[in-house]
């Protein structure tokens, strides 16, 4: 796929299954062909989304197409090469939903439990992380399941936990307090994160721990995937998950320092993880418990509100400036608020927040399906200007109007993702817009979308 143009289709013959179409798919492949599945019917071997089966031991017809209308003495070998077709061409149907949905890393991890084989192979793909995070969009409209260990290896997981552990820094003076995290999301729309806040007041930091996450900043909790995962609760952590979380929220302590950290976290599974962040960050970190049972009983939040009360609240207008600051530093980098906004004015209400300079023009505003950056012209050229990261595409002699095609683009960073905020400039134009092919794509393709344009002036 790597040795191959991005525009061009992958064709892998003879190998298609019902089983193993959709981890093909991921793996990069766009072709397939039948013949295999022909070939095993006319061996004997009955062909479903969970293996192969033979013929001869079959007691009844587990599927219901037309070549299977029959009963299963009659049902010959002919009859099991038709079934085997059909039964590819659904599983390549649902495959082709699932691209469609943007969910088909969620269905290739049920599918790969079906057999070794596929496991393993689904396993060495996730170990190549670089080809997989260049071809992952930063953000999708789809809920992202998280039903086993195997969700923390999504590279949207790792990029969110890396990116919060390497370009996130807290800029309040207050206490940490670490939480649980909530089914509803965003957490602040939660009734048990109604509560926490009415004990904190604006008087602490709030982090909230959670698997398949790690940590989330409160100003982080609309970025995704913070509100755009679905994870099974049972109540117990794994082991894997207990690691995972507990690295994350390490490398946290590690980067950003707080007076005080107080814990009001349930004490099966959360307790454990904060110990041993605590006990791997090299300095001496006090944790303040105030959960007795649960923490949501009165007891338990009379308690985390007392400890608070000598502290003093951070205003409104300090929230606003650090979750945009916050979010541009997880969009573009390490230090890209300071950046892009030392002078910033906002308006309008949290989560729909709007970037405004000294002057009053308005730069960006919060995304908050997303909780991502948008740009203005006015901000896109703040953003070239500054010391900030930037994702830029080159485009020919041109005006761009809708969108910019991929046999325009001279040249585009390396890092551009799918879904990524972008500067367009050419010798006729600059503009501002969204990423539809990762940067090596763009380069690459002679054909397709290469980025939106939101908007754009002609030079």
């Amino acid at each position: 796929r790597e040795a191959i143009p991005a525009d061009t289709a992958l064709y892998l013959p003879g190998i298609a299954t019902p089983g193993n179409v959709a981890t093909l798919v991921y793996a990069g492949v766009d072709l397939v062909d039948a013949h295999h599945a022909v070939l095993a019917g006319s061996q004997g071997r009955y062909l479903t989304v969970d293996g192969a089966r033979p013929l001869d031991r079959l007691s009844e017809l587990p599927c219901a197409c037309p070549a299977c209308q029959t009963d299963v003495a009659d049902f010959d070998r002919p009859a099991c090469a038709a079934h085997n077709l059909n039964a590819l061409a659904a599983a390549l149907a649902t495959v082709r939903e699932r691209i469609r949905q943007g969910r088909l890393r969620g269905y290739v991890e049920g599918q790969a439990r079906h057999e070794n084989w596929h496991t393993a192979v689904f396993r060495r793909l996730d170990q190549q992380y670089g080809y997989l995070e260049q071809r992952t969009p930063v953000i999708r409209q789809a809920t992202m399941a998280a039903a086993t260990d195997d969700s923390l290896r999504r590279v949207e997981i790792q990029r969110f936990a890396e990116r919060v552990t390497s370009r996130y820094r807290n800029r309040f003076d207050n206490p940490l307090v670490l939480v649980p995290c909530s089914a509803r999301k965003p957490y602040s729309e939660s009734q048990s994160h109604g509560q926490f806040h009415d004990a904190i007041q604006f008087r602490a930091h709030t982090v909230s721990m959670t698997s398949p996450i790690g940590v989330v900043p409160q100003e982080l909790e609309l970025t995704y995937p913070a509100q755009h995962y679905d994870a099974v609760v049972t109540g117990n952590w794994s082991e894997t998950e207990i690691v995972f979380v507990a690295d994350v929220l390490a490398e946290y302590l590690r980067r950003n320092d707080y007076s005080r950290i107080v814990a009001h976290v349930p004490p099966e599974g959360y307790t454990d993880i904060v110990e041993r962040a605590t006990a791997a960050v090299e300095r001496d970190l006090e944790v303040e418990y105030t959960v007795e049972d649960h923490p949501t009983t009165t007891d338990s939040l009379a308690n985390l509100a007392s400890t608070l009360s000598s502290e003093l609240k951070y205003s409104k207008r300090e929230r606003q400036h650090n979750t945009l600051k916050a979010v541009a530093d997880f969009q573009f980098g390490e230090g890209a608020g300071d950046a892009l906004f030392p002078d910033l004015q906002v308006s309008s209400r949290y989560p729909k927040l709007r970037a405004h300079d000294e002057d009053g023009e308005q730069l960006a505003s919060l995304v908050p399906n997303y909780g991502v950056l948008s740009f203005t012209l006015a901000g896109a050229r703040r953003w070239v200007e500054s010391d900030a990261p930037t994702k830029e595409i080159e485009i020919d002699d041109f005006v761009p109007h809708g969108n910019v095609l991929a046999p325009g683009v001279v040249d585009a960073s390396d890092d551009i993702r799918v879904g990524d905020e972008v500067v367009i400039r050419g010798p006729q134009a600059f503009g501002v817009g969204r990423a539809e092919m990762s940067g090596p794509e763009m380069v690459e393709s002679t054909r397709g979308i290469a980025s939106g344009v939101r908007h754009v002036e002609e030079l």
